[in-house]
């Protein structure tokens, strides 16, 4: 059984009435992985906007593994100090990695935010000395856009992830850099500039698909498929 944990930010945890990009994933990977393949992760639930809080259970297909380490509002900062217990509590074979964004926006600059992931990729590794992970750049938003300084930030750090994912790569817990989706639009791909519509999940999910496939021949090219009946986990 392969255990995949996906580990991010608001883009990744959703909200309330999404399907998030962890379903489309999964949905790519029961389709071609050819063989067993789960998600894990301490957490499960979706970011509820009303209650202000990570309390809902409304997914718009819930018949998915829903498991994940993801939080509104959290970066790398965050989750360097859980990752190690998450990894060995639920045997995380892969981590599907999207942070940043958080980071560089109110807590840490870009080499503070480096440090971190340095950081967070130790702790990974001592709780499994042969976990992979796959690390995706910060993706530019609309306050990147419009915001000179903090979008300076974001593309130095990720020149500084770029070059922290080659000085860490090595056998047995190999580390890959995903690539920001291609065409990615924050009019057509999100709904308020930063987190993913319908469009927008199907491209980050294609993102670490193109990695994993492309880099370590997992699973297979990735395409759009309709979410499954919701009595069913594998897709026909």
């Amino acid at each position: 059984m392969l255990r995949i944990m996906p580990v991010g930010d608001s883009m990744t945890i959703g909200s309330s009435g999404e399907f998030t990009w962890r379903h489309r994933m999964w949905r790519h990977l029961c389709a071609t992985y050819g063989g067993p393949v789960t998600l894990v992760g301490p957490r499960e639930t979706l970011y509820d906007k009303a209650a202000d809080a990570p309390t809902s259970n409304a997914y718009a297909d819930p018949d998915f593994p829903r498991h994940h380490l993801a939080g509104w509002g959290e970066g790398w900062l965050h989750m360097a100090p859980l990752v190690g217990d998450a990894v060995r509590e639920c045997r995380a074979d892969i981590l599907l990695v999207s942070l940043g964004l958080i980071d560089l926006g109110f807590y840490t600059d870009a080499e503070q935010t480096a440090g971190n992931v340095r950081a967070f990729v130790e702790q990974a590794r001592a709780a499994n000395p042969r976990i992979g992970m796959v690390l995706l750049p910060v993706i530019p938003n609309i306050r990147a856009a419009t915001d000179e300084p903090f979008g300076a930030q974001v593309v130095r750090f990720n020149e500084l992830l770029a070059k922290t994912a080659a000085d860490l790569d090595a056998p047995p817990s190999p580390l890959l850099l995903a690539s920001i989706p291609e065409a990615w639009d924050i009019d057509g791909d999100t709904y308020d500039g930063t987190h993913p519509n319908a469009d927008g999940e199907h491209r980050l999910a294609r993102a670490f698909a193109e990695a994993l496939h492309q880099g370590w021949g997992l699973g297979g090219a990735y395409e759009r498929r309709r979410p499954r009946p919701r009595h069913r986990h594998v897709p026909p």
